[in-house]
């Protein structure tokens, strides 16, 4: 999709967003007439060349990025939250102060208007890739992420905002049930067999739909392919996969491929 649609990245240390804050010298009253001339300006320029889109849209940014300024850095001060959400949300306790951190900018975001925010954990090196160390490297992620995200869900529904907000976890693929050799305690890769939840808007909760084998290695009950998941994650927004078509290399494709996808029915409420 075009650059404008990307998201735009937050860091939950440090500054939120990079380049963002004005420099010491310069006063919100300057800054605004200095962009007001430069609008003019560029407007100028504009009528000249017949309304090239391109410059039109150089035109729009400069005015997004003002609102960025004025904007977002009162979005993600969570210094600003109570003592009593911060300790919700586990800012107070070193392992899981990261992710809690993104989980209240989540909150804050949402609540100002901000329509799709996506959360990273154990990014980099230190992944949920457990290819030496499932025990360690599970039950460690696992803490860092359990009270934030309980915590996020206990929020949206205290501000009024949970039936209206669809909760997606999940990632590329499953563990193997079996260890990848003797002496080594970490899974493989798995694609064949692997979870993810919803909760929130339109879902029903409190059940789980299909089942793995035996060994837990291959799914074989109420098996879905993860176009089904994203059929189902439109259809929750209000959109209909089959009529969201674009024509590309001579096929009609959608955002869940030319096969024929389903809603997954039992996931709605």
């Amino acid at each position: 999709m075009p650059a404008e649609y990307q998201g735009t990245l937050f860091r939950s240390r440090g500054a939120p967003v990079l380049n963002l804050s004005t420099p010491g010298d310069i006063d919100a009253k300057t800054q605004r007439r200095s962009l007001d001339l430069l609008g003019r300006l560029n407007q100028d320029n504009l009528e000249l060349r017949g309304g090239n889109p391109e410059l039109a849209a150089r035109i729009a940014s400069y005015e997004l990025a003002y609102r960025m300024q004025s904007e977002a850095a009162e979005a993600v001060d969570v210094a600003a939250e109570p003592e009593s959400m911060r300790e919700l949300y586990g800012l107070n306790e070193k392992r899981t102060e990261y992710f809690g951190r993104q989980c209240l900018l989540t909150r804050r975001l949402l609540e100002r208007g901000v329509r799709f925010v996506q959360l990273y954990s154990g990014g980099g090196p230190d992944s949920w890739d457990a290819h030496v160390d499932v025990p360690d490297n599970h039950g460690r992620h696992a803490f860092e992420i359990d009270q934030p995200i309980a915590a996020l869900m206990t929020d949206l529904k205290r501000q009024g905002m949970w039936d209206d907000t669809l909760l997606i976890w999940g990632g590329e693929f499953g563990r193997t049930p079996t260890s990848e050799g003797v002496g080594k305690p970490g899974r493989d890769h798995n694609h064949y067999g692997f979870s993810m939840w919803l909760a929130g808007g339109g879902v029903k909760g409190g059940q789980k739909i299909g089942a793995t084998d035996e060994t837990g290695f291959k799914a074989v009950e109420k098996r879905f392919h993860v176009s089904d998941l994203h059929a189902t994650i439109l259809h929750l927004m209000g959109i209909d996969h089959e009529q969201l078509t674009f024509l590309h290399e001579g096929l009609d494709q959608r955002l869940t491929g030319v096969k024929p996808r389903k809603v997954i029915q039992e996931a709605l409420s």
